[in-house]
């Protein structure tokens, strides 16, 4: 209790400037006083455990390490105890009356060059401290230092201008912080509320937190312990209670680096892909921290879009942080750091894919898209990602998928580019006609499934130094192919071109013999180098520009195709049947491709071929 008249002192004109900056705009959101008093309660015990080893006789010795917190909404207090290092006189004038020094500051200075890891886990006390005053109608600190001829003290000010300390017995060694709350502010007063913000924040302080006499922060900061020992138990723990879900993660990271950039990682795959059960869109969700404190739960810059899935933790004590800890001055910091991150990961997932096939095959299968849209939209890590995808093709069975890299050490010594084919299952890309071409010279073509893919595959290009094409696209030059028999012959086709042409009109933009049917009597490629027949499609669906513009494709027919000859013959014995078997041939051709857009004209047509049987 206080023994003496207090003693009356003047904020530091650069205070009484930071108390308004404080109260009024520094801080968004008014709860970071408790994360703020908190890092410095941590602060303090932090520099009595240094002070313990080299001092022969510390005040109050057997005081626990721990930080107590009370909370009473009946007088709507706060109040935060801890048992550090404490104050004396003049370090409460200089810590807490002037912004020229600091009790961090001077212990840093004080451990010199011997321990710099030790002095980089010291804040800034002091400086968020003054955030209590956002929701105080007065704030008072009794404090004892470790030093045994100091005596107990009580400073207290409403943050109007002035403060006053005087002499306080009984006090134990440390520091306690009693902040009676303004009317508005009594939700910081409720211990549910409280709890909720120790959690959110200060989960991972190295000393035991006590809200009301119970523990809070139960699980450790794993990312910062060696991965010898920690227990798949503990990580499956920590995962649970950081991404607020009730399953085992699928893949974990756990990792750290000193350059360029002091890291500690540690970063989860979860088991499903919500996205892909048609829930929102996945917000960032690997919280930054600086030395154990949060700094930003979610954090949009910190990673690449494409990487949003992801869950865990990243701690650096290389972010230098402003003054209310709420954003880093730095952002060439950040975007280094995201780097270094994102490159680790794509190694991490390289390595699980080589090693572990089968597990990275039931990951690809959840996440893939994410690897598809990070290869279409990640410049400066494309190359790499694609190495990640994974495809069906028209050599592996179904079911089974192949990488890129793979596919490239099949190509023959002629084979120039990569092919695709999109389509909406293997069945039907092997039931259409654009892929008889390709497997009648033994060139593997990928299969794509998804919609996402022809976008992806359009932005890449090449891969290996190899052209990536669209194995329907009218560019695309086979070798030829060896003649079969019982075919039309030159002069044949030669006449049966230019009817067909003139014959269906504007609907086509060429019509010539295939190289690469074996079987199908035609195929339509498409002719538009800028939108593919897949990307109309979901243009269309989308009701873009572009849905309404004519249609024109290029006509590819077999000669060998008994229905082409059958054509050939009724151009002459029976030219009006022949017109209508022409139309047909160019409806099934746009049907394989997925382009035909009204049916209703087949329809038609498909009765007047019927009444001629």
């Amino acid at each position: 209790m206080p023994t003496e008249t207090p003693q009356t002192f003047e904020f530091q004109a650069e205070i009484k400037q930071l108390l308004d900056i404080v109260i009024h705009s520094l801080y968004t959101e008014k709860e970071i006083f408790v994360r703020e008093l908190v890092s410095n309660a941590s602060d303090a015990l932090e520099k009595m455990r240094h002070t313990g080893l080299t001092e022969k006789e510390v005040f109050d010795d057997k005081a626990e390490a721990e930080i107590n917190i009370t909370t009473d909404d009946k007088a709507k207090t706060f109040t935060i105890q801890d048992f550090g290092v404490g104050m004396t006189r003049s370090e409460l004038v200089e810590n807490l009356g002037t912004i020229a020094h600091s009790g961090s500051k001077a212990f840093v200075k004080a451990l010199g060059e011997g321990d710099q890891k030790a002095a980089g886990l010291i804040g800034q006390f002091g400086v968020g401290f003054y955030s209590a005053f956002m929701v105080a109608k007065s704030v008072k600190v009794y404090t004892h230092s470790w030093r045994p001829a100091e005596p107990g003290l009580l400073w207290s000010s409403d943050g109007a201008g002035s403060y006053a300390i005087e002499e306080s017995a009984g006090e134990r060694r440390g520091s306690k912080i009693v902040v009676e709350l303004k009317d508005e502010c009594s939700e910081f007063s409720e211990e549910w509320r409280v709890k909720e913000i120790i959690e959110k924040y200060s989960a991972f302080v190295s000393f035991p937190i006590n809200l009301n006499g119970k523990r809070i922060n139960t699980v450790q900061a794993l990312w910062l312990r060696g991965k010898s020992e920690i227990k798949e138990e503990e990580y499956d723990e920590f995962y649970k209670f950081q991404a607020h879900d009730s399953e085992k993660p699928r893949l974990r990271l756990h990792f750290s680096a000193d350059a360029p950039l002091s890291i500690n990682a540690l970063l989860f795959v979860p088991k499903d892909n919500t996205e892909k059960m048609g829930l929102a869109r996945l917000e960032p969700a690997v919280a930054l921290y600086c030395r154990k404190v949060l700094i930003d739960a979610r954090p949009k810059d910190l990673l690449p879009e494409w990487l949003r899935f992801l869950k865990g933790v990243v701690d650096s004590e290389d972010l230098p942080l402003n003054i209310s800890r709420e954003t880093m001055q730095d952002r060439s910091l950040v975007e280094k750091l995201s780097r270094v991150i994102t490159k680790r990961f794509i190694k991490f997932l390289d390595e699980e894919a080589r090693d572990r096939p089968d597990s990275y095959a039931e990951f690809y299968k959840e996440f893939g898209v994410f690897l598809k849209e990070g290869a279409a939209l990640d410049f400066a890590n494309k190359d790499a990602i694609m190495k990640l995808l994974r495809f069906e093709s028209s050599l592996t069975e179904k079911g089974k998928s192949t990488s890129l890299a793979d596919y490239v050490t099949r190509m023959g010594a002629d084979q120039k580019e990569i092919y695709y084919l999109v389509g909406p299952s293997r069945d039907a890309i092997e039931a259409g006609p654009y892929l008889e071409g390709f497997k009648a010279r033994n060139l593997e073509v990928l299969f794509c499934y998804e919609s996402v893919d022809e976008y992806v595959m359009n932005n890449v290009r090449e891969f290996d130094g190899k052209k990536i094409a669209a194995a329907d696209h009218a560019d695309v030059k086979l070798s030829e192919a060896p003649k079969a028999e019982g075919a039309l012959g030159e002069e044949e086709v030669k006449a049966l071109l230019p009817w067909l042409k003139e014959t269906l009109g504007e609907r086509v933009a060429e019509v010539k013999a295939s190289d690469r049917l074996v079987d199908s009597p035609a195929l339509a490629l498409n002719a538009d180098k800028f939108m593919s027949p897949h990307m109309r499609r979901l243009m269309k669906a989308m009701n873009k520009e572009g849905e309404q513009s004519p249609l024109r494709v290029n006509l590819e027919i077999n000669p060998r195709s008994a229905v082409i000859k059958r054509l050939s013959e009724l151009r002459t014995a029976a030219p009006d049947k022949g017109r209508l078997v022409a139309e047909q041939i160019l409806d099934n051709a746009l049907i394989s491709a997925g382009l035909l857009e009204d049916a209703s004209g087949m329809v038609k047509r498909l009765y007047k071929l019927l009444e001629s049987v």
